[in-house]
């Protein structure tokens, strides 16, 4: 496994779109590896193959649904994938590794179905809900050329993305009964 480099906004190959993989082989098992090296070692929640410079239809998501798993028992590894179902809505913000310090309010189902591959051919299908579903459409996003600002109702000005943790932060104070650490 290696680290790869994650490129920026303003790489041409961030805007154009991933061919499907067709060899389910060492070279494809080593992608996939690196992917996942690069995710975990970033602390992000998805990965797509065009972020390193490779023209393939992979992607890496975490499954933020599993609370108590380790990061890497939470990725979830996408070969081809394609959404297949989605519902509900949710309008919240959203960055991006390849666009650092960038945040967009951003409009995702609440709830998606992705029909994809593993590493080794296999056909399964997935469901994610909200991070979950959001990462998924991001990632797969990223292997059509799109970049989240393209589609973004509005980028975040860096008091906004303040303001809007801030009041996340009291948000969650607010549910905690009084004394609990909880």
């Amino acid at each position: 496994m290696a680290l790869r480099n994650i490129l920026k906004e303003g790489e041409p190959t961030l805007l154009k779109k991933s061919r499907a993989v067709a060899d389910f082989n060492p070279r494809l098992h080593q992608l996939i590896d690196d992917l996942r090296e690069t995710l975990l070692h970033a602390d992000g929640v998805g990965l797509a193959a065009p972020q390193v410079g490779v023209l393939r239809r992979v992607v890496l998501v975490m499954d933020t649904e599993k609370e108590d798993a380790t990061p890497e028992e939470q990725l979830i590894e996408l070969v081809n994938p394609e959404i297949v179902a989605a519902s509900g809505e949710q309008i919240g913000p959203e960055g991006c590794l390849s666009l650092p310090g960038v945040y967009g309010i951003v409009k995702r189902p609440d709830l998606v179905k992705v029909r994809a591959q593993d590493r080794n051919g296999k056909f399964f299908e997935v469901w994610g809900s909200m991070l979950t579903a959001r990462a998924f459409c991001h990632e797969i996003d990223h292997l059509n050329g799109v970049l989240f600002r393209s589609i973004a109702d509005e980028i975040l000005t860096p008091e906004q993305l303040e303001e809007m943790r801030n009041c996340e932060d009291d948000d969650e104070d607010e549910e905690k009964p009084e004394g609990t650490n909880e």
